[in-house]
């Protein structure tokens, strides 16, 4: 291959992924991780990548859940996602009572949790045809209330062997986020190889559309409300056996968090276009923006102000971006 060649092959590569819609959240997080590097004089390197890869991975479970949600088309979102979390994670850690051998049934109540989370949700979108952002965010005080009757204040710790799992590695890598990341290959693969895939991407760019070309677009609704849920009750699942037991606030700021990495990531609000490895940019950013801006020791309220400018700036970026290629 000659010089020419070589540049030409280089230049189509990197326009390739100039119009990739993930690569602006990857990039915005390689910044955010350098700007933390030269605030802290390149200290604490391996520690902060651990961390990123810990706690972003708690973001991409819940947002690969929302993210089909959204792809369902304007309007449809899952406000339920913090209740769901703190429901799973209170009734698995109450059932397992740190006993290493109810492991396994512990996380399926956590996953039952889910799936009757979902279809409670899809229910009431279905049945009273409300929209599923009024719909979500009423189950969602249902849920919490629940958590709340079954938790009474307690805090169970989770079995040793799950708490030990959580919070180790492999080869340096977080055993959560090699977890994760076979679950975002899975999802990869649920929405590019496969007919649902087609389906829902096809239900999300023009629903009345999608029912005249047989379209099962009810059984697809369910599936991704019923799927969003269940993601979520799993990262409350794992993010209670990591943090000690489960909170009654665990799962605040993942309701926001969720919404804002699919969008970042490169998921369209409108509907009909998802993206999988977009969500772990995403997540990574958003953990390397606020480890950067606690490094300059800014106070509560200027780091929200500036992370909230920070990601819309992203996001019209990113959308001026694909909207030009």
């Amino acid at each position: 291959m000659t010089a020419s060649e070589s540049r030409g092959l280089g230049a189509r590569i990197f326009e390739n992924l100039a119009q990739a819609p993930w690569i602006w959240s990857f990039l915005a997080a390689a910044l955010a991780f350098g700007a933390s590097m030269v605030i802290s004089s390149g200290q604490g390197t391996v520690s902060l990548l651990s961390a990123a890869l810990t706690f972003a991975s708690f973001s991409v479970v819940v947002g690969i859940g929302q993210m089909f949600v959204i792809t369902l088309g304007p309007g449809n979102v899952d406000l339920s996602v913090p209740a769901s979390m703190t429901l799973a994670g209170t009734l698995s850690l109450k059932f397992m009572a740190s006993d290493a051998g109810l492991i396994l049934p512990g996380l399926l109540i956590a996953l039952a949790v889910g799936l009757a989370c979902g279809i409670f949700n899809y229910g009431l979108i279905l049945a009273l045809r409300i929209p599923p952002i009024i719909a979500t965010l009423s189950s969602s005080f249902i849920f919490q209330s629940i958590a709340i009757w079954s938790n009474r204040g307690l805090r169970i710790k989770p079995p040793a062997p799950l708490s030990d799992f959580a919070t180790g590695s492999v080869t340096g890598v977080p055993n959560v986020a090699v977890l994760v990341i076979l679950l975002a290959i899975v999802a990869w693969f649920v929405l590019e190889r496969t007919i649902f895939g087609r389906w829902l991407l096809a239900t999300g760019q023009n629903m009345r559309a999608a029912q005249l070309s047989a379209v099962p677009v009810n059984l697809v609704r369910i599936s991704v409300y019923v799927g969003s849920a269940t993601l979520a009750s799993l990262a409350g699942f794992l993010l209670a056996s990591f943090s000690g037991g489960a909170n009654l606030n665990m799962g605040t700021e993942y309701m926001l968090m969720s919404i804002a990495v699919v969008v970042i990531g490169g998921t369209s609000i409108a509907g009909g276009k998802s993206n999988v490895p977009g969500i772990w940019g995403a997540a990574l950013f958003m953990f390397l923006l606020v480890s950067m801006l606690n490094s300059l020791g800014l106070g509560a309220g200027v780091r929200l102000l500036l992370t909230g400018t920070i990601i819309v700036a992203v996001v019209i970026f990113a959308s001026k971006r694909s909207y030009s290629a």
